[in-house]
């Protein structure tokens, strides 16, 4: 039996060789607090040790998936006097969460409802497989925010959907809704508005279904040839993180944001 600790921002079923984890947060639209970041690292943690487990369900809420990070959250703001080197420390939370997610054995399937926006767009394309509800769209504001898109998502993004509409996605940074997101490669099968749900049950009944050896290897050969430049690709993307994370621009994006007004960047 797999049992998971106490994840108050998750809510977690495992029956039988399924498990769905479920995005909690509805107070702040399921949006990534560096706590429940933490915990769904741990939650991967804990899958990663399950031979029981052979598929598990990434959801949100019914009507949305994640309003994206938590730009409230005050444990998001720097510490007084923290180094850079403790800053660069603490960046890894998110692409370590997102690698955690990837590197699971088991078959991964986002569920998605509504919006998904930046870092929970990064850990859905993460998973093995996407499934989205009408109405549902993903999209990657960093840039506009006057920063870069990290957590190692872009390779993910460009194995994808290619070059060219990687680039749309993340630098344009509008929605990529359900078809377009199906005809781009982004999401695997899309269904009417709730009942992603429904279809990621049914594929991972599937999946369940299945021998679990060679599951868990074809996965495993088919991520890493796909992916065997990823990390080479995005090995700088905490660092650029790190000098946004001090310019001028990426300030004026947060109080333009909050202040719903179009930021005025001037490259610094």
């Amino acid at each position: 039996m797999t049992r998971f600790p106490a994840l108050p921002d998750l809510a977690i079923r495992v029956d039988g060789a399924v498990a769905e984890v479920r995005l909690n947060r509805p107070a702040a639209r399921n949006a990534f607090s560096i706590s429940l970041m933490r915990q769904l690292t741990e939650a991967a943690a804990h899958l990663a040790g399950s031979t029981q487990v052979q598929a598990v369900i990434l959801a949100g809420g019914e009507s949305y998936f994640s309003a994206g990070a938590d730009l409230a959250d005050p444990e998001r703001a720097a510490r007084p006097g923290a180094t850079r080197l403790e800053r660069r420390q603490a960046a890894r939370l998110g692409p370590d969460m997102c690698q955690a997610w990837e590197d699971l054995e088991q078959v991964t399937i986002a569920a998605i409802e509504g919006y998904c926006i930046g870092g929970a767009a990064a850990l859905a394309l993460a998973c093995d497989f996407r499934i989205a509800g009408a109405g549902a769209y993903l999209r990657l504001p960093e840039v506009a925010l006057g920063m870069n898109m990290s957590w190692r998502s872009l390779p993910r993004l460009a194995s994808l959907a290619g070059p060219a509409r990687a680039k749309r996605l993340a630098i344009f940074c509008e929605p990529c809704g359900a078809g377009q997101a199906l005809a781009w490669g982004l999401v695997d099968e899309t269904t009417p508005a709730g009942e992603a749900l429904a279809l990621a049950r049914a594929w991972a009944a599937k999946v369940a279904a299945l021998p679990p050896i060679p599951v868990r290897m074809t996965k495993e050969a088919v991520n890493a040839a796909a992916g065997a430049l990823n990390r080479a690709t995005s090995i700088m993307d905490r660092d650029q993180w790190m000098l946004t994370s001090e310019t001028d621009d990426l300030r004026e994006g947060a109080r333009a944001f909050f202040e719903k007004r179009k930021p005025a960047f001037r490259g610094d």
